[in-house]
């Protein structure tokens, strides 16, 4: 049974290829994560996904969504993540951690007080970008990045990986999609720069091959890194599958073991077509011509479905996010489901 199998990621193995996806949970305060972020991804842990990737955190301070994102930019964030990545691993599970740059998209507030921009006398500050575009109509536009400021940012995903590895973590994620920085520096919508991060595919890819290098240089080779990426922009002129293909060669010679498939949020004049597992064929795409293994994530709800992706070589992992917030103990149902045993915490035995 695909779902249940094991997969080998350089020198760790996942106990089958269910994965959490990342999902900001708006809780940390100064970039502290909380009693909330260990309740919520430990119990994913327990539910029994392989591996639990916390959501994004940012790099630095300017980097984060909103005020309320998790971080890794100081020892403290280590000293608070580290409890939470020893109980995921206490259940079995993988620790993961997806780092991130908000780019444009930074300063914000939280989504259940509306998400509009915060000022810098509100709690926001001055995002950054490759260019200087605003995201949505009637914003102001962020301050473009020069190169040093792209030197810096490099540094900071380095030193954000070496945190994540002090920190208990063994899998690291990436972000380069959904419109935040890296995404922004791959799309020509957004990468309007005449310099030698922009223009050419080569130059607009040149970021995040740079982060990509830099952490995979302190991240230990036996531990897999992961890069998310939005397959297409689902806007005409932008980042396309064709090019995500090509990048995606280029990180699997790179030390990049994964590619998690995501699309859109770059603009907000998107054209999505959604429907059940609609970026599956973008993963599927990207296995089969670039050489890497696929991670495929979005609208896959039930076991059933989630096990066809993988037998018929779609993917390679499973990534749930909004079904996982619904029920963490998908997994388990998802064993019931296709006649899988997995293993049940001592604890809850008797209820089995």
């Amino acid at each position: 049974m695909s779902l249940f199998e094991p997969l080998r990621l350089r020198g760790i193995t996942l106990r089958n290829r269910i994965a959490v996806s990342p999902m900001c949970e708006y809780s940390a305060v100064d970039g502290v994560p909380q009693s909330w972020h260990l309740v919520h991804l430990g119990s994913r842990a327990v539910g029994g996904a392989a591996l639990v990737i916390a959501e994004a955190t940012a790099i630095e301070a300017r980097g984060r969504i909103s005020p309320a994102d998790t971080g890794l930019w100081n020892d403290a964030h280590v000293e608070a993540w580290l409890p939470i990545s020893r109980f995921i691993h206490e259940q079995g599970a993988v620790a993961g951690i997806q780092l991130a740059h908000a780019g444009r998209k930074a300063s914000v507030d939280v989504p259940w007080r509306g998400g509009a921009r915060l000022e810098a006398g509100a709690g926001g500050w001055m995002p950054v970008a490759p260019s200087a575009l605003a995201y949505a109509q009637g914003e102001p536009a962020p301050m473009a990045l020069d190169e040093a400021g792209i030197e810096a940012i490099v540094r900071a995903f380095a030193d954000a990986a070496q945190r994540a590895l002090d920190a208990g973590f063994e899998l690291l994620e990436v972000h380069a999609a959904h419109g935040y920085l890296l995404h922004e520096f791959l799309s020509p919508l957004t990468n309007r720069r005449e310099d030698a991060f922009g223009g050419t595919f080569d130059n607009r890819i040149r970021l995040t091959r740079a982060v990509v290098a830099a952490v995979r240089a302190v991240w230990p080779e036996r531990l897999p890194l992961f890069v998310r990426l939005s397959a297409t922009d689902w806007a005409d002129g932008g980042w396309d599958l064709e090019q995500s293909i090509a990048l995606s060669r280029v990180l699997a010679g790179e030390g990049v073991d994964l590619v998690d498939v995501s699309s859109g949020g770059l603009v907000t004049h998107q054209q999505l077509r959604v429907a059940p597992g609609y970026q599956v064929p973008f993963a599927a795409r990207i296995r089969a011509e670039a050489g890497i293994a696929t991670g495929a994530v979005g609208l896959i709800t039930e076991p059933a479905q989630a096990e066809a992706i993988l037998a018929r070589g779609e993917a390679d992992l499973v990534l749930l996010g909004r079904e996982l917030l619904r029920d963490p103990y998908w997994p388990r149902r998802a064993a019931r489901e296709l006649g899988a045993d997995i293993a049940v915490p001592e604890q809850y035995a008797r209820a089995w």
